[in-house]
This record gives C-alpha cells, structure tokens and sequence, in this order.
C-alpha cells in the first residue's frame, strides 16, 4: 500500500506501510458477494525519511503509540465493468470512521510453478486527511502550506486462493 501527498506545494512526498494483514472473500461468479477486511500496522509508515517517519508516527498525525492500526472493512461491491468496480467500506484512522470508495481493477488470475493460484487486483482512492483528524500543517512563507490535504493512496495485492 502506498500512498503520495503534496509537500512545499511543489512536489510530492511518496510512501508506503509496510507491515499489514486482512482477508479478502473473492467471489468470482458474483463480485458483489464479495468482501475486505484489512489491518494496517501504522508504525510501519516508510517514506525513506526517518526523520519525517518519526513525525508521522507522533501524535501530529498518525499517533501510533494510541492508534496502534488503521483498519478498512468493505460494506459493499459496485461492478462497474468486466474487470472494474467499486469497493465501499469504512476506513478508520486515529479513531475516526468514514466511508471511501476505492476504485478497483481485477488484473486476472494466475497459478504459480509451485501449485498455487493468485489472483491480482489495483485499487486506487484519495482522501483529505484532515477528515480523519490528521490536521497538522505549517504555514510556509512563500505562501501556502507545508503538507497537503489530499493524499492519494495505491494498492496493488495478490491474494492466494484457499486451498480449502
């Protein structure tokens, strides 16, 4: 999972969490039957700059010593075209709850050398982090703000089949 956000309002800041868990119910004859359930470990925020990483973990913005995971958990699948949909579902940052929409691409299955078969999905989605309590900002004097609202957030997973 990574995500991008504006910084000095002239480029773009780029991370990823690294550490994170969930289960996905695929059901390839009926999408919308389908459903996930995902727990991201936000201490594992990696922007490749540790000293920025330390100050999103602070209670500035993800304050990971009281919230510990961010969690996404769908409540309803759009099918939009063969291979496209929506995935609506609550995202819970710093214990704040609300809806998103993540537009999802299903990239196909395959099976691997060694037996078992994947399935590939990309979502896409953004939000404006202060909707979730993520407030904090400098003002710069050039004018304008240090770190933007809106953060765009990219997700590219293989899940493996059940063999059960």
């Amino acid at each position: 999972m990574t995500f991008s956000v504006r910084h000095l309002m002239i480029a773009r800041t780029h991370g990823r969490f690294e550490q994170f868990q969930g289960t996905v119910n695929f059901d390839e004859q009926n999408p919308v039957n389908s459903s996930v359930d995902v727990s991201i470990d936000t201490a594992s925020i990696n922007t490749m700059n540790e000293q920025r990483d330390t100050h999103l973990k602070s209670n500035d913005f993800l304050d990971v010593a009281t919230f510990p995971s961010m969690t996404f958990v769908s409540k309803r699948i759009e099918v939009v075209s063969a291979n496209r949909g929506k995935i609506y579902g609550d995202l819970t940052i710093r214990g704040v709850t609300r809806e998103v929409a993540l537009s999802t691409e299903y990239n196909g299955q395959s099976k691997s050398p060694w037996g078992a078969t994947s399935a590939g999905f990309s979502a896409t989605t953004r939000i404006n982090r202060k909707e979730w309590g993520l407030e904090w900002n400098v003002a710069l004097e050039t004018g304008g703000i240090l770190v933007g609202d809106d953060v765009d957030i990219s997700i590219d997973i293989e899940i493996i089949k059940d063999a059960g």
